[in-house]
């Protein structure tokens, strides 16, 4: 099962802070037999923010998303989110009860503007389920398939761990996934192109793949050609002729005078 991520905000687009959600997220999936099927950074603009999730919502896949969920005029997650499904925000009463924890825990009374500011973050679009935070009580929310947590990655990966777990357990390591890959010298993709496009076409649900590095220059001073890990995926039925794929592929491969060397 393949799910979506979408990561918010102005910092990690201008470079002020370094994204550290997408390699997290690829792992964790990974980490249970799932995947990651598509990224996409998006800034702090509201206008934008709703028209990329209603296509999003509208794609019906599983979307964790990051960022912008705060209650500082900055931060338009949670409003894009309900404009996006045409709902309205509503304070959602287990919320309301964990920004009164935490103010009482911080010193401040209900009255206070820094109370009224945090109960902010317990607006989310009607009919939202609430994501739990154990960083510091103030929850994310899930709505329509998308698990909308804090930009902070000490709050947001456990949250998500917990969204996995609580709503996906019985997905875990059931879709069967084969890789196969080899270093290749001496051909250019020119020449693995249509190697590639031979085994896709028999072997339907086959994948591959040709990812070069640059050349560099020999000992003659003369430009070489570049190093290209080439390799072959598979999942579900398909995992099952990726073995006679493999070898057909590297027989046509050396056929046309490439080099094969096994990755360490």
């Amino acid at each position: 099962m393949s799910f979506h991520l979408i990561i918010i905000g102005d910092e990690i687009l201008h470079g002020s802070r370094q994204d550290k959600h997408f390699a997290f997220f690829k792992s964790l999936l990974a980490q249970y037999g799932l995947q990651l099927g598509l990224v996409q950074y998006l800034p702090d603009d509201r206008p934008l923010l709703v028209a990329q999730l209603q296509r999003s919502f509208s794609d019906g896949l599983p979307t964790f998303v990051t960022g912008g969920i705060g209650a500082t005029p900055d931060d338009h997650t949670r409003q894009a989110a309900a404009q996006a499904l045409n709902l309205p925000l509503q304070l959602h009463p287990e919320g309301i009860a964990n920004i009164e924890a935490v103010s009482r825990q911080r010193g401040d009374t209900f009255d206070s503007s820094a109370h009224r500011q945090r109960l902010r973050m317990a607006e989310f679009p009607a009919g939202a389920d609430l994501i739990p935070n154990a960083y510091n009580g103030i929850a994310g929310f899930s709505i329509c398939e998308h698990y909308f947590l804090p930009g902070f990655p000490i709050m947001a990966h456990p949250m998500a761990e917990w969204v996995l777990n609580t709503y996906y357990a019985a997905l875990f390591h059931q879709t069967p996934r084969s890789h196969r890959a080899i270093w290749l010298f001496d051909l250019p993709e020119s020449h693995i192109a249509p190697v590639m496009e031979a085994i896709e076409k028999r072997y339907p649900g086959i994948h591959s793949y040709s990812l070069p590095t640059e050349g560099g220059m020999d000992d003659d001073g003369r430009i070489s050609l570049a190093r290209v890990e080439f390799g072959l995926k598979a999942e579900g039925a398909a995992c099952a002729h990726i073995d006679a794929a493999w070898e057909e592929a590297l027989q046509q491969l050396q056929a046309a005078g490439g080099r094969l060397v096994l990755m360490k």
